[in-house]
């Protein structure tokens, strides 16, 4: 891997990854549904991974414990895991997308080698905030998306990020159930 933002990169017989970051949240108007909005450094590809609300509570839920716990001297099971086994998160990916659903994956350095574990696609995007990590995608993911270039990106407002936030503060957890997945 190498450091250049934005770079397309190719390890061994791996797929070509780009680097992206967490750029924004959104709320889809249409299915009603939280969406993750990835961008290059160069902000010239978009790739949008629309989440479950259940998803998205557990994320935000995640990152609120997170910067509670960040004014204690207490570590998170994770963070004190990794201090244990003398390792850090090395990279997070979003490998694959079959039939709708997004894989992903965090990769770690462990004794020289590297540990990649599947892992849930918010699981990885919170791990990415945590750390401050870029998301590393699958190039052909961009490829297949139509909202991976161009202008999409302008259909993304600051009105659509103020909704998802009016959204996850007005959710009523007895609402969960009555939302698509």
């Amino acid at each position: 891997m190498t450091d250049t933002a934005g770079a397309t990169e190719t390890v061994d017989d791996r797929p070509s990854y780009r680097r992206m970051s967490i750029y924004g949240f959104a709320l889809d108007s249409i299915a009603h549904m939280p969406v993750v909005i990835l961008k290059d450094a160069e902000e010239a590809n978009t790739l949008p991974l629309w989440l479950s609300s259940t998803d998205a509570l557990s994320m935000v839920a995640e990152l609120v414990r997170n910067d509670a716990s960040a004014k204690s001297d207490r570590k998170d099971l994770l963070a004190a895991l990794l201090a244990h086994l003398g390792t850090e998160v090395a990279e997070i990916a979003i490998d694959d997308m079959k039939e709708g659903l997004v894989t992903a994956s965090v990769s770690l350095e462990l004794n020289g080698e590297m540990v990649k574990l599947g892992v849930r696609t918010s699981e990885a995007l919170v791990l990415a905030l945590k750390h401050s990590l870029p998301v590393m995608v699958a190039s052909r993911l961009l490829e297949d998306s139509p909202l991976a270039s161009g202008d999409s990106g302008e259909r993304f407002t600051k009105l659509d990020e103020r909704r998802f936030v009016d959204f996850l503060e007005n959710l009523d957890p007895a609402d969960l159930g009555k939302y698509p997945m």
